[in-house]
């Protein structure tokens, strides 16, 4: 439930309700805005009637909220989250998408890295993706360089200013990953780990949550709630594609319905994978247009200085000079569809 106190409600008419929601075994969380107190009842509500609410002094309304995912639904939270970095950049809302790009995994070889990143600054990028603890399927695959990784990501990050974006696959890695990273990733096969996901939910860092390959967007939704109910509610979600019955030709079947399903009941913002959501670099620019023209408030891709020789997902990643081609076509779809949204007029001198 969510209660909206009246403008004119006491401190003690709001703990009032406050005292009522715990002894029925709600979880009471405040937000104190400009205009409206408003509370949000996390519990069992067959054990508290609204109307006992609503005929509390200084209560204005009570909704119920109807979908499971409570705190991340729109019922909850009308307008769009948007999530703020420490040097401005902006994810969610009206914000221009933004760009998160590097390789699957971070390579003993930090000049190709370096390369990516100032490939990726060049062409308006904001983040520097890349693994240092990869999951794999066979263990005889590279598996990530660890810590050493993670220094070569920060210093990527100095000689750059691009925000570091990385994978947390391990509760025990949680401090380690902070130290280095502006935005922690989960994985898709972490998806419903919720251990790991209690654990991010308990950190200070923004946290990108990647749609396993066989969850439902209600699963998927549930996976974010796990994380905002232990206190982050800085989530971005990826949709990165899931399993078809067709794998003659993709990896995944990147699912662009799930945007503007998840903008129309979540105020989460969502970017789009089409790396990892068609494992094939020709299909990267077309699913990654169609993802922003669907509404996506980012786009993350795989980019490697040498995708030859990459050592996971080459067959996925875009050379440097691929890169820049397909981006600065992104680019401009990005422009049209700003100046679509903003009303603007053309000017076609």
């Amino acid at each position: 439930m969510i209660i909206i106190m009246e403008k004119t409600a006491t401190a003690e008419n709001i703990q009032g309700v406050i005292n009522i929601l715990k002894e029925h075994g709600f979880r009471a969380i405040l937000h104190e805005g400009a205009v409206h107190t408003v509370i949000d009842a996390l519990g069992d509500k067959t054990t508290l009637s609204p109307d006992r609410l609503e005929a509390m002094e200084g209560v204005s309304q009570v909704k119920l909220i109807r979908q499971p995912y409570r705190m991340a639904s729109r019922d909850r939270k009308p307008e769009d989250t948007v999530i703020e970095f420490e040097n401005g950049v902006k994810v969610g809302g009206n914000n221009r998408p933004v760009f998160m790009v590097g390789p699957c995994s971070v390579e003993d070889d930090y000049e190709g890295l370096l390369n990516v990143a100032i490939a990726a600054k060049e062409m308006g990028c904001q983040f520097l993706r890349g693994g240092a603890f990869k999951p794999r399927t066979s263990p005889y695959d590279f598996d990530g360089l660890g810590e050493k990784a993670l220094q070569y990501l920060a210093k990527a990050k100095e000689e750059t200013g691009l925000l570091v974006v990385t994978e947390l696959m391990d509760a025990t890695d949680l401090d380690l990953v902070c130290k280095y990273a502006d935005l922690i990733q989960i994985g898709a096969r972490n998806m419903q780990n919720f251990r790991l996901l209690k654990a991010v939910g308990k950190c200070n860092k923004p946290i990108i949550l990647k749609r396993g390959p066989a969850a439902t967007i209600q699963e998927f939704l549930l996976a974010a709630e796990h994380i905002m109910y232990n206190g982050n509610e800085r989530v971005i979600l990826c949709e990165r594609g899931v399993k078809g019955f067709d794998s003659s030709f993709t990896r995944n079947v990147l699912d662009i319905s799930a945007i503007p399903v998840i903008k129309k009941y979540s105020h989460l913002p969502i970017i789009v994978d089409p790396s990892h959501g068609t494992g094939q670099r020709y299909l990267i620019e077309p699913m990654a247009k169609a993802g922003l023209v669907a509404g996506a408030d980012g786009v993350m891709v795989e980019v490697h200085n040498n995708p030859a020789k990459a050592l996971s997902d080459g067959k996925q990643s875009l050379s440097i000079p691929q890169f820049k081609e397909v981006f600065s076509k992104l680019n401009s779809l990005i422009d049209i569809l700003h100046l679509e949204n903003s009303n603007s007029p053309v000017n076609v001198e």
